[in-house]
């Protein structure tokens, strides 16, 4: 394997062996601090109050806790509730009635409870005995619409608080920081495991098991795991797809990557191009110089008070060369898919907010160039971190693309 870029040398290492991460990694089932604990409620309940709502509900479920793992520890497996109220001990519902003793386990601060057969009866039954007013109650995730409905009934309108809750997700603490360099770190195991196995007569499948056997022993789940597995002289798609195929790799092919391995819901993201058995080809060393030249002037501009639209300024080197984009040039992370989310100016995405980037705030930069037909592409970036002094990385996989 080789690998170009200052970062060559550097491998990603074991985190079992890492004094930052060996107390984590060792706890049997980790947790954050009572100040980091009391620091989100602090947020949510500042929220509430400037939203004039006196109760929150956060839902989640199927594995995205959302706000409700951020705020009460509970990994939601099929279905939660957590109720928060001024001066009242939370509460957190879940589904199913065998969960229950798990999650009184990981949760410090909640009454925890089965939510019964159906558990928006069990919220609304909470919400009463509390005395929700009419219209004070506010509402994070994406509560099912006929859940809803049976809640309105009894409370009335209730507020939607999720865009203002992902607001509260943008700036990350040093003690969240620290999890996800765990995350970046179990996530580069995974690049460079694909770089020492990756070899001819492997599908697309049998990378899936290459990059989750990286992490799993360290208690990671997977995130994402997606490839774009293309013959260099007959390119057929230029973007990772997130199903994998049966497609064998063969000599002279080209595989494109992007990585997330979550530890306990914090994860880096990481994203790679490969060759085998040959240097990228003309076109595709094309692609992956814009990409890289692309993505060092994005991560040049990753400072506090630089505004969103300069992200995308800084990558017009893209359609320069003739070149256009399938996914996001840009996207904040860590707790959601998060502002700000930027197309390059060729493939634009959501018109490019009014806002400035923030010390603490975490930022994936993942140019994929692609040809104007769409039928070659290569990916490359990671997350980076906003800080004072420039953009901090959290990954130490090696930069550049590989050669196996």
């Amino acid at each position: 394997m080789s690998a170009e870029g200052p970062d060559a040398t550097v491998k990603a290492g074991d985190p079992q062996g890492d004094d930052e991460f060996a107390s984590l990694l060792a706890m049997p089932y980790p947790s954050f601090s009572d100040d980091e604990m009391d620091r989100r409620r602090n947020l949510l309940f500042d929220l509430a109050d400037r939203r004039d709502v006196d109760h929150v509900v956060a839902y989640g479920t199927g594995g995205r806790g959302g706000a409700v793992t951020w705020l009460s520890q509970w990994l939601v497996t099929n279905e939660a509730h957590l109720v928060m109220s001024h001066g009242e001990r939370d509460a957190l519902f879940v589904q199913y009635f065998n969960h229950v003793p798990l999650a009184q386990d990981l949760v410090r601060d909640a009454r925890v409870a089965w939510g019964g057969i159906a558990t928006i009866d069990a919220t609304i039954g909470e919400l009463g005995r509390r005395g929700a007013a009419h219209g004070r109650v506010g509402v994070i995730g994406p509560l099912p619409f006929a859940a809803a409905r049976r809640l309105e009934a009894v409370v009335g309108p209730v507020v939607d608080l999720t865009t203002d809750y992902f607001g509260l997700r943008l700036v990350k603490s040093e003690e969240e920081l620290r999890w996800f360099k765990l995350g970046a770190r179990l996530a580069d195991r995974a690049i460079d495991a694909l770089a020492a196995q990756l070899r001819p007569g492997l599908s697309e499948r049998d990378l899936v098991s290459i990059v989750e056997s990286a992490y799993l022993r360290f208690g990671a789940v997977n995130g994402i795991h997606y490839f774009a597995l293309n013959a260099m002289n007959a390119p057929q798609y230029c973007t990772p797809r997130q199903i994998p195929s049966t497609r064998l790799v063969d000599d002279g092919d080209v595989l494109s990557t992007e990585i997330t391995a979550n530890f306990f819901d914090y994860g880096g993201q990481v994203l790679r191009t490969y060759s085998v058995g040959a240097d990228l080809s003309p076109l595709f060393r094309d692609l992956h110089d814009v990409a890289d030249e692309a993505y060092s002037r994005i991560a040049a501009r990753l400072r506090p008070g630089v505004h969103a639209a300069e992200l995308v300024d800084a990558a017009n080197v893209i359609e320069e060369a003739g070149f256009t984009t399938l996914d996001d040039l840009v996207h904040g992370y860590g707790g959601g898919y998060l502002a700000p989310i930027l197309g390059s100016r060729s493939r634009p995405n959501e018109p490019v907010p009014d806002m400035v980037l923030r010390s603490g705030m975490l930022i994936v930069v993942q140019p994929n160039v692609v040809t104007l037909d769409h039928r070659a592409g290569v990916q490359t970036g990671e997350c980076l971190v906003v800080a004072d002094g420039g953009a901090q990385r959290l990954h130490r996989c090696a930069t550049g693309a590989y050669r196996v």
